[in-house]
């Protein structure tokens, strides 16, 4: 993925949209932030495709200070020699990015390489200047093919692009990851590079699914040069059924083990005898003290 980023950027004034400054100490002087304007784009598993423009405040020594440029105008184009297409806008959120989904059948124009050229623009206001980011794909599709051959588990996933009489060329050369959809993160299984346009592997074993053993199968190619990010997933029943069954007297069910019950009762029997006893003595302590009182008396 190649990419270009035009920067206009007036500092003071910038971070002065950012902050309000009277508000901040010396160590957040605006002077100490510079303006970071991106483009990103992912080929997703419907073969539409993600747009990202991401429009940050950055601390230029602590660069984990960041503050956001929140709700700006976004437009995003496909470039050509004729000028530029828009393929629509969006707003920047909370996290400073603005996103936009590129339906499956838009037609792009493409250069003599067969290059697509995206570019986000943020037109600027009375205070803020303009920003633009480019950067430039070829167009990817990915076939994931799921099949049981000679009774192994086997995963096939096709790779290419179309010329411009919509001819599929495979891919060659390129590195691609398998993982496991996960409900926290992805579990990575496989790993490898395309050449003539495919790559197989046999599907592990023992690889837990849901209730019914389906797993969600992922196939990702990140920052490549040529065709920038891509993911393709389907969702099979190839992993194991894990029967969920009631278990009695475990720490994480209902019922806890036998001996803590035990454990329960003996410590409370010994603070309630700690209390009875305590009472008998200050009972006793107080007729002791009566009897004296008595025989003083006489």
């Amino acid at each position: 993925m190649r990419t270009k980023i035009t920067r206009h950027i007036a500092i003071i004034i910038a971070i002065g949209f950012l902050f309000n400054i009277q508000s901040y100490a010396q160590e957040n002087d605006p002077k100490n932030y510079r303006i970071r304007f991106g483009l990103s784009t992912k080929k997703q598993p419907d073969n539409t495709r993600l747009l990202e423009a991401s429009f940050v405040g950055t601390h230029k020594k602590d660069r984990k200070d960041k503050v956001p440029v929140y709700n700006a105008d976004i437009n995003f184009y496909n470039v050509t020699e004729d000028g530029d297409l828009l393929l629509g806008t969006a707003k920047t959120d909370e996290e400073g990015t603005a996103l936009l989904t590129v339906p499956e059948n838009q037609k792009y124009i493409t250069n003599e390489e067969g290059y697509i050229n995206f570019k986000a623009v943020f037109e600027g206001t009375n205070d803020l200047d303009g920003e633009e980011s480019e950067l430039a794909v070829k167009d990817i599709f990915m076939e994931l093919n799921l099949e049981v051959i000679d009774s192994v588990k086997t995963v096939i996933l096709t790779a290419f692009t179309l010329d411009s009489l919509n001819t599929k060329i495979p891919i060659e050369d390129i590195d691609i990851k398998f993982a496991i959809g996960g409900f926290i993160s992805n579990m990575p299984i496989q790993e490898g590079t395309i050449e003539g346009g495919e790559f197989q592997f046999k599907f592990p074993a023992n690889i837990s699914g849901d209730k019914n053993g389906n797993i969600d199968l992922i196939a990702s190619i990140v920052d490549n040069e040529e065709f920038g990010n891509a993911i393709q997933k389907k969702n099979v029943n190839w992993g194991i059924n894990k029967k969920i069954e009631s278990e009695k007297n475990k720490l994480w069910s209902s019922a806890a083990p036998i001996w803590m019950y035990i454990v329960l009762s003996i410590l409370l029997f010994g603070v309630w005898a700690n209390y009875v006893y305590s009472i008998i003595n200050l009972k006793n302590i107080s007729n002791e003290g009566k009897e004296l009182d008595l025989k003083n008396k006489h």
